[in-house]
């Protein structure tokens, strides 16, 4: 199988790049290649079987004036890439998505059960009130595991514009026949992760607090729930969804361990490998951020036979060392 494999120098392109058996043809913005160029796309796409669609802007963005770049990036780009897919025949596309399409996570209510909350209020979040509140009774909810099925609730610039590239995935897909896989990636961490960026995830935040010799800074109580996979592990699921899917659709799988940790697990187990300074909880907020997203693996576990393999205690001894 021929690859064209957009972000290839990227963090997690770059770790895909490594462990793919096919033929692979990079393209990246540092190596010259922009997807919404189509004569670069012209030239890179006769005789490619698939596409492994990783480029993208990332991060939370700083403020509205990112708008424009995330949707060009983001969503024109990747109609760029599609239509150019059309034009050449191929009929395979392995996206990389996030975690960030669902907004909050699931819910539970005392009395309600399973509900979906809205926003979280600025007047609760300023009195340390940082988990959801109940949309029919005002009761505080409890996190509960949500899989690909849940609705889903773009919070910002980024989220917005990944659940605009499955959307037109799914559009190229119906039209063309082709087959669609996105990966809702987790909170990926690990080697060549980048550093000293306001897009940058946060483990490589809290790491380039640590190496600088400062405490991190844990936002609101640093019980946010999250799931951290290893990079490693969602290169491995992007071998395997190239075999997956269903022809004239998209399919969805949620990347992740199946193991929760907290935001403060995540800054007290960088401070221990790192020898640097406790975690400072802080109660700040950012009115884009959910509380918790707890992911079930279980479809593709099921379907694609992916299994995350690096434990989180390895795993970030292993990105503390870097």
């Amino acid at each position: 199988m021929r690859v064209l494999l957009t972000g290839s120098a990227g963090f997690i392109g770059s770790h895909i790049a490594e462990v793919l058996d096919d033929e692979v043809i990079g393209a990246d913005l540092r190596t010259g290649v922009d997807v919404r160029d189509e004569a670069a796309l012209d030239r890179l796409l006769p005789g490619v079987d698939a596409v492994v669609h990783q480029a993208a802007k990332v991060g939370l963005g700083v403020d509205v004036a990112d708008l424009p770049a995330y949707a060009s990036v983001n969503a024109y780009g990747t109609a760029t890439l599609l239509a150019a897919m059309a034009r050449h025949g191929v009929d395979r596309l392995v996206l990389a998505s996030s975690m960030v399409v669902y907004g909050e996570g699931a819910y539970d209510c005392p009395r309600h059960g399973r509900v979906r909350p809205g926003p979280r209020r600025p007047s609760d979040l300023a009195s340390g009130l940082f988990d959801p509140r109940c949309p029919l009774c005002g009761n505080v909810l409890s996190p509960s595991v949500i899989d690909e099925d849940a609705p889903l609730d773009p919070r910002n610039a980024y989220a917005t514009t990944k659940l605009a590239q499955e959307h037109l995935a799914a559009n190229w897909a119906r039209e063309t026949g082709g087959t669609a896989v996105a990966l809702r990636y987790h909170n990926v961490y690990g080697p060549r992760m980048p550093r000293d960026t306001p897009y940058a995830g946060v483990a490589s935040l809290f790491l380039s607090a640590l190496l600088a010799g400062r405490a991190p800074t844990v936002f609101e109580d640093g019980g946010q729930q999250r799931d951290f996979v290893h990079v490693r592990d969602v290169a491995r699921a992007n071998v395997l969804a190239l075999r997956a899917g269903t022809a004239g659709a998209l399919t969805a799988y949620n990347i992740a361990s199946g193991t929760p940790r907290t935001v403060g697990d995540l800054a007290a187990a960088l401070a221990a490998q790192t020898g640097g300074p406790e975690p400072v909880t802080t109660g700040d907020y950012r009115l884009g951020d959910v509380r918790h997203i707890v992911a079930s693996p279980a479809r593709a576990a099921r379907e694609l036979g992916f299994t995350a393999e690096i434990s989180f205690e390895d795993g970030m001894k292993e990105f503390a060392q870097q």
